[in-house]
């Protein structure tokens, strides 16, 4: 099963692979392995060790089918359930189909669907990130870390709920996903229009060994009361550039992210996050070596999590059969050091999380795991 199936983003989409069945499909992921964390941010906090689950890949089953409706046009759906492996809860805050759940319909116009969704921006890096964002490796681990007051996923979209995007047929190996929603963290105000909506675009060029996309994700709140972040109307802007090339003997990873929150209430200021990464995937036989450097600078003089963040990550993985794998990784996070010598810039507590699992305010981590797709 392609990963990009397994994914489910809306780029994905593009390929066209999750339309050639006939059918409805059952699919899923079971990953579980061992975890170590330590060198807490808390200095009166000791290391942890755990079993987890969804620590390489989210856990899910899914089920997915198309049906052929003449005259070159096809239906499709998709719903796709999160849990954990090692208690059997419902991931994603407890839904039924948390992962995605959508409908739609694909010809030679392109694909439209509709539900809840991946967003583009996600789409796009993830795919980039060498460890996919999973495992302690992931990228995300030093993205808006520590922004609880202003929510981390309005600066690293992954989902949106009430949707719909439109992937268009490819040129040449290029294609654009373009996606809107109503209901960016909340839904939409019954007397105030365009409030909590995300616009989101994602052109991308895929042929040989070139993957390479520009993303554009905004998010816009103009609720006068309980909007997103309460009554200051932010309107939050994310660019994201980047790609990989494969030489075959290594294959390169690089991307560049800048969000900026803009607010029109007075007593805020602007917040400007920029983030970046290189890596490189080092395949022979059945193995392969990941390595990745991320940093992420938030420049703000108001939030206590302004500061620097910078995370080192080193993996590997090996494949025991076409559809089970063994794999490890470790990474280790420095954060800006209290103050540093400039006024209101403290700490960074960008910790060591996994694709299902938070770092809880550790700086390095360790997973070993097993996991089988189906």
């Amino acid at each position: 099963m392609q990963k990009k199936l397994i994914a489910l983003t809306v780029a994905a989409l593009a390929s066209g692979a999750a339309l050639a069945q006939s059918n409805v499909q059952i699919y899923g992921v079971i990953d579980v392995g061992v975890s170590h964390r330590g060198d807490n941010a808390n200095s009166d906090v000791g290391g942890k060790n755990s079993i987890d689950s969804g620590i390489s890949s989210g856990n899910r089953l899914g089920f997915k089918g198309a049906e052929d409706l003449g005259n070159g046009l096809t239906a499709l759906f998709v719903l796709e359930n999160g849990f954990a492996a090692d208690t059997g809860v419902l991931g994603q805050s407890g839904r039924l189909f948390g992962r995605q759940a959508y409908a739609g319909l694909t010809g030679n116009f392109g694909t439209v669907i509709a539900g809840r969704l991946y967003a583009p921006h996600y789409s796009l890096l993830s795919s980039i990130d060498p460890f996919k964002s999973g495992t302690v490796g992931q990228y995300r681990n030093v993205f808006a870390a520590g922004l609880t007051t202003l929510g981390e996923n309005l600066f690293d979209p992954t989902r949106v709920d009430n949707a719909i995007a439109y992937v268009s047929p490819s040129f040449g190996g290029f294609n654009v996903t373009a996606a809107y929603s109503t209901n960016a963290l909340a839904t939409e105000n019954l007397e105030n229009r365009h409030d909590n909506t995300v616009i989101a675009l994602l052109p991308r060029y895929t042929n040989g060994p070139i993957d390479v996309g520009v993303s554009y994700h905004r998010i816009k709140d103009d609720d006068d009361g309980a909007g997103i972040l309460g009554t200051i109307k932010p309107k939050i802007t994310n660019w994201a550039v980047g790609g990989t090339y494969d030489f075959k003997v290594v294959k390169l990873h690089a991307f560049y992210d800048k969000n900026k929150l803009s607010v029109s209430n007075p007593g805020w200021n602007d917040i400007t996050l920029k983030s970046w990464l290189l890596g490189a995937t080092v395949p022979f036989g059945k193995h392969a070596i990941q390595a990745s450097f991320t940093q992420s600078k938030l420049d703000d003089q108001t939030d206590a999590s302004a500061g620097k963040s910078k995370q080192y990550a080193v993996g590997y993985t090996y494949a025991l059969s076409k559809r089970t794998n063994f794999y490890a990784a470790y990474s280790d996070i420095s954060n800006d050091n209290e103050d540093g010598g400039k006024a209101n810039k403290v700490r960074r507590v960008a910790s060591t999380g996994d694709s299902s699992n938070g770092g809880d305010g550790y700086q390095n981590g360790l997973n070993i795991g097993l996991r089988h797709t189906f």
